[in-house]
């Protein structure tokens, strides 16, 4: 696969490869060949253990017509024939709406934002530099091992829409050489698949990366500026009233 094709972005900073490989584990989900935990692992079911090849069409009708059953069971939707979101891919839908909100901040809270996350995340002394000309570090700070071993920590907080190229990672790890034990590069974009070989390159000062989605998560994790309300949806069953 090309790697302009594995970049494309389908909406915000989601790939189209990675907004595809969504629909298709729901897909797989919904058909009981593999299921995942609350933390996201994937894994087969004893049912996909035993497929081999799979007719992809036989496993989308399989699932419409199951999703189209719930949907009647449920008055979800009506006859009109809505497209119906898996969880996954309506996850993408507050995630989409936090990153856009952190897109329209100015740079310098942006910056203080990855302040405080990697603060609520245990790192210790952040501070955010505030330097021009610095090689694109923004900040620095100290994280613990076990309270005894302490890395230093260079990090870079990239408001950004699109995906960072593997140069970016090139030019910070110029910059960070003889300052700090590790870097870390935090966008609201994503990272191309260069830009992640290049991270973890032999030889070289490794670098961690977290991408929009999962600036996302971490945010939403930590509360902060978010918060999950659990809704309480009552269905009834016309049909246990018509036995009575």
């Amino acid at each position: 696969m090309r790697e302009e094709a594995v970049n494309e972005i389908h909406r915000e900073s989601r790939t189209k490869l990675s907004y595809r490989l969504a629909w298709a584990r729901n897909y797989l989900k919904r058909y009981g060949l593999i299921d995942n935990s609350s933390r996201g692992v994937w894994t087969l079911t004893e049912k996909g253990q035993k497929v081999g090849l799979i007719d992809k069409e036989q496993v989308k009708r399989a699932v419409v017509k199951k999703n189209r059953k719930a949907q009647i069971e449920k008055n979800k939707l009506d006859e009109a024939g809505k497209d119906d979101l898996t969880d996954e891919v309506e996850e993408f839908k507050w995630q989409d709406s936090l990153i856009e909100t952190i897109k329209n901040i100015q740079p310098d809270q942006f910056e203080r934002l990855c302040q405080r996350l990697l603060r609520e995340l245990g790192f210790v002394n952040v501070e955010v530099t505030g330097k021009t000309n610095d090689g694109g570090i923004d900040g620095k700070g100290i994280v613990k091992i076990g309270g005894v071993l302490s890395f230093h920590i260079v990090f870079q907080a990239k408001r950004y829409q699109g995906t960072v190229a593997s140069s970016v990672i090139r030019d910070f790890r110029g910059a960070m050489v003889g300052r700090a034990d590790k870097g870390l590069i935090l966008t609201t974009g994503s990272f191309s698949r260069e830009a992640k070989k290049e991270a973890q390159r032999d030889g070289a000062t490794p670098i961690d990366l977290i991408d929009g989605n999962e600036l996302a998560e971490k945010v939403k994790d930590l509360k902060l500026g978010v918060s999950v309300e659990l809704v309480e949806r009552v269905i009834i069953n016309r049909g246990w009233f018509k036995k009575l």
